[in-house]
């Protein structure tokens, strides 16, 4: 018999309902992991991570925010995600993601110190000397033999990378059963909707999925580079061409500092190290620093026109600014600045652009993917989809962007009635597909759609794309 959503696997297969689940959400911000039926995860990492050298010529991997923000002696800071959000480097996204599993849920695994948390009690000399055979290893030894896992993957993954998913979970992680869910059904279904169009604002794109009766359209999926990193590269570009240009000093660089007028050089004495820390540590600590800007100063331009209308600019150097003090002590009051942050989301003519960071595509646009998403849906269908209209993802909490979302969208679409849904909790808005992937995996009824052990064993990576969709 083939294997569907209809088949059941047997209580035995699946670890029964008396075993919590465990639900994975991996981004190229963060990664979250917790117990399915719990409100937020209980783990939640830098998907950035480290990579030191050691005394024996060896690297050493450095996973977690207690270990990756420390100025050691040539530590490099990577991700094993691309910028546009497909994993790159496979073999170190699974070590981070056990990590972020095994760290904070299930416990570590004394026979595997190469593959789980590699900074978390193992030094890096024994590190590079280990070789343990995973297939060696007993199913009761691997980190998720007792936990079936339900783990998050982007709208438009390639077949490629869903064997993936299950192949690491099955064979490296041991795992009893699996189910890959969409990230926009998922952030759908934690607000309650079957349909809907969901715009995720992540760190490393945005996307916008349209979603009827809890299947993706795939064709009208709209990815976009505009999203949290391009704001933190706008605000460099505007910090760089300021008169004079603005500081962009890291935490970890300041011994000590002294008050300073607004605008008025520094007064800061800086640490000294024997071995410069590297560009990309220096850039990763820059962004916390830039992320606290994004936060408390960049606000969404909700005017009548757009920054690109000639005159508009002028009339915005009369509104109060908002102060940001610097880790080194430099301040400055911000006023038309930081409208133009989150602009090019809205109008790529409105983006500062260099040769490093070219000028965006119109397409790219935030109300230009939701108009080409909806293009691809039957028209009967529209008014329902425009009625839910989910926002999610950490860059979706800047300041006034769900104004200027429903504004954009109501000029474009003056017929069918708008209606945003978004969580005012911070977490909920960040966490949305982890939460809904939380509440999925708890429903009695969903024990039908894991995908067993045994059917993985029988039919190997591709009984992925037979059994999810």
């Amino acid at each position: 018999m083939n294997p569907s959503s209809a088949t059941a696997p047997n209580t035995n297969e699946y670890a029964g309902d008396e075993i919590s689940a465990i639900v994975l959400d991996p981004g190229y911000s963060s990664t979250r992991a917790g117990f399915a039926g719990e409100d937020i995860p209980k783990s939640v990492i830098p998907s950035y991570y480290g990579i030191a050298p050691t005394a024996s010529g060896s690297s050493q991997y450095l996973f977690g925010e207690n270990s990756i923000h420390n100025p050691l002696p040539n530590l490099e800071i990577k991700n094993p995600w691309s910028s546009d959000g497909i994993v790159e480097d496979w073999d170190t996204a699974t070590k981070l993601w056990e990590y972020a599993i095994t760290s904070r849920l299930t416990g570590q695994r004394p026979t595997d110190p190469t593959k789980n948390g590699l900074n978390d009690g193992t030094n890096g000399e024994e590190n590079g000397q280990m070789d343990v055979d995973m297939d060696g290893l007993d199913d009761a030894e691997k980190p998720l033999a007792e936990s079936p896992l339900l783990m998050t993957e982007p709208g438009l993954s390639s077949a490629k990378a869903r064997e993936k998913y299950i192949e690491i979970a099955m064979e490296d992680w041991g795992t009893p059963a699996f189910y890959l869910g969409k990230t926009g059904v998922l952030a759908a279904f934690a607000s309650g909707k079957a349909s809907g169009i969901v715009i995720d604002i992540g760190a490393s794109t945005t996307t916008v999925t349209p979603i009827v009766d809890g299947l993706v359209l795939k064709k009208g999926v709209q990815k976009s580079p505009l999203a949290g990193n391009y704001m933190s590269n706008q605000l460099r570009l505007i910090f760089a061409q300021s008169q004079p240009p603005v500081p962009l000093t890291p935490h970890f660089m300041v011994a000590s500092k002294s008050p300073v007028d607004a605008g008025a050089p520094a007064q800061a004495i800086y640490k000294k190290f024997e071995v410069p820390p590297t560009a990309s540590f220096r850039r990763f600590e820059e962004e916390r620093v830039l992320t606290e800007f994004k936060e408390s100063v960049v606000e969404t331009w909700n005017g009548p026109n757009r920054l690109s209308v000639p005159g508009t600019e002028e009339s915005l150097k009369s509104a109060p600014g908002r102060p940001f003090e610097m880790p080194d002590g430099y301040n400055q009051l911000f006023s038309a600045e930081r409208f133009k942050v989150a602009e090019g989301l809205f109008d790529a003519s409105s983006a500062l652009h260099d040769p490093d960071n070219p000028r965006p595509k119109d397409e790219q646009t935030i109300p230009r993917m939701v108009q080409a998403a909806i293009h691809h849906i039957d028209v009967d269908l529209r008014p329902l989809i425009l009625g839910n209209v989910i926002i999610t993802g950490g860059a979706s909490l800047t300041y006034r962007i769900m104004d200027r979302i429903n504004n954009e969208l109501s000029q474009m679409f003056p017929a069918p009635r708008i209606r945003l849904i978004a969580p005012g909790n911070t977490i909920e808005r960040k966490y949305a597909a982890w939460i809904g992937g939380s509440i999925l995996a708890s429903l009695g009824s969903f024990h039908q759609l894991w995908i067993s052990k045994k059917e993985y064993e029988e039919h190997g990576p591709s009984i992925i794309d037979k059994r999810i969709k």
